[in-house]
């Protein structure tokens, strides 16, 4: 077994570092071995905990087994080589009996926006089956308030020997992820966190774990308020982002440069506008507002309409492609980008990919050519889509088009040079190009 030390700041957290460390007593299991279990799980028996990972599906489960990474995380790879190698971390189909157990499974919403919540409780009734008095289960994934408390109330109904005098002798608690794809690796052990258990036993337990293995501040509170600030954090940027996306459709509108403007408006000192985009996507922003809404429908009206507005950027897109591509018979419409945000693989509720299916769909394109040079793959919505061309090279995406629209400004997108864009329609839904391809046009 490796040896290693907490780091002692960020700069220490590259995926080669050798940390002498503390072997913990406490025995892990994170159930969802997605993109926060992962590398929960990876970074927790690195730092010297014996983790038990849990994963419905057998090709994550075998991937990991063998040291292999099932998405792409800058980092990840190593360090999960360094924690199946050590013996600390394996993977199963199903839970183990263990000191401390993490959910960290979806959340998504349904189709009339509300908080779907059965791979959570699908994940608690597998652990309840197995559980053990004085266990801590800690709720990661994002959740509506009062889920941790709900969860509580239904152990009574799986393991009624765990109850005594009204009361659960297991501990609950809420410890939200708060980390950004592209940043997993260094995010989880160094931005601040917030814990709250159903009890304050729940909350002083989950706080010293967390304190165990990272080096942000573990701030302590109740379940009910960790549960709000989560969905509170991704709200506000969801405003925020509405505000841009609004400002960039009437600055069309109107004549305005939207990404000059801001740049001049931000250089008041109170002021702080967000770039606009394509519309919002990824599991979190693009999601948890909803959640809100569900609970207060009558009172979250500046949320709603947020959620309204960046939902609808991707009609104002469309259209101003449609457009563009109507000057040009059987226009070649090349699509730059389709995950989520930048410098990611990760497609969960992407912009890009409405916007590139709306767009296959029109009778003003002739080919469609979509190129992300992160994702490995066709995505799925097009494995049978005639008339689309899948290349992985954005500079020979790009001689092929007669449009060019960049959905998501990935870095390797900086490989295409000023002159190849000259003589074609260039929609820079982000302002990548804002600054390289003048002559050309340029539609926001």
């Amino acid at each position: 077994m490796k040896i290693m030390p907490k780091p002692a700041c960020p700069e220490t957290l590259c995926p080669e570092t050798i940390w002498p460390i503390t072997i913990w007593p406490e025995t892990i299991c994170v159930v969802g071995l997605g993109y926060i279990g992962l590398p929960t799980s990876a970074l927790l028996a690195r730092n010297g905990y014996r983790v038990m990972g849990a994963d419905l599906t057998r090709d994550v489960v075998d991937s990991i087994n063998l040291g292999r990474l099932h998405f792409e995380e800058p980092g990840l790879d190593v360090i999960l080589r360094d924690a199946v190698d050590s013996g600390n971390l394996d993977a199963a189909t199903t839970p183990r009996p263990v000191d401390i157990f993490i959910i960290a499974v979806p959340t998504p919403i349904s189709k009339d926006r509300q908080p779907d919540l059965r791979a959570v409780y699908k994940a608690a009734e597998a652990i309840f089956a197995i559980a053990a008095p004085d266990a801590l289960i800690i709720l990661e994934s994002t959740s509506p308030v009062g889920t941790t408390e709900q969860l509580a109330q239904h152990l009574g109904n799986i393991r009624p020997d765990l109850i005594q005098d009204g009361q659960p002798l297991i501990d609950f608690a809420y410890a939200p992820e708060r980390v950004i794809p592209g940043k997993i690796v260094m995010e989880i052990t160094t931005n601040d966190r917030v814990v709250g258990g159903i009890t304050p036993q729940a909350t002083a337990r989950a706080a010293k774990f967390y304190r165990s293995w990272t080096n942000g501040n573990v701030y302590e509170s109740d379940a009910r308020t960790a549960e709000m600030v989560k969905l509170t954090e991704n709200s506000s940027r969801d405003v925020g982002i509405a505000f841009a996306n609004e400002l960039s459709i009437i600055c069309d509108k109107i004549g305005v440069d939207v990404w000059e403007l801001i740049r001049l408006a931000n250089h008041h000192p109170r002021v702080n506008i967000l770039n606009p985009g394509p519309g919002v996507g990824g599991h979190c922003i693009a999601v948890d507002p909803w959640f809100i809404v569900a609970a207060a429908p009558d009172e979250a009206n500046l949320i709603r309409q947020a959620r309204l507005v960046n939902d609808a950027k991707p009609a104002h897109v469309i259209r101003e492609t449609l457009i563009a591509a109507a000057a040009i018979q059987h226009a070649r419409v090349a699509c730059l980008g389709l995950a989520f945000k930048a410098n990611v693989d990760d497609l969960r509720e992407s912009p890009a990919i409405d916007i590139a299916l709306a767009l296959h769909s029109a009778q003003q394109v002739g080919q469609l050519i979509l190129c992300d040079p992160l994702v490995r793959h066709m995505p799925a919505d097009f494995a049978d889509a005639v008339g689309v061309i899948w290349e992985a090279d954005p500079v020979r995406a790009v001689e092929q088009a007669d449009v060019v629209i960049l959905l998501v400004d990935h870095d390797r997108f900086r490989v295409i040079q000023q002159d190849a864009l000259q003589g074609k329609i260039i929609i820079d839904t982000r302002g990548f190009w804002r600054k390289q391809c003048a002559p050309a046009p340029i539609l926001r």
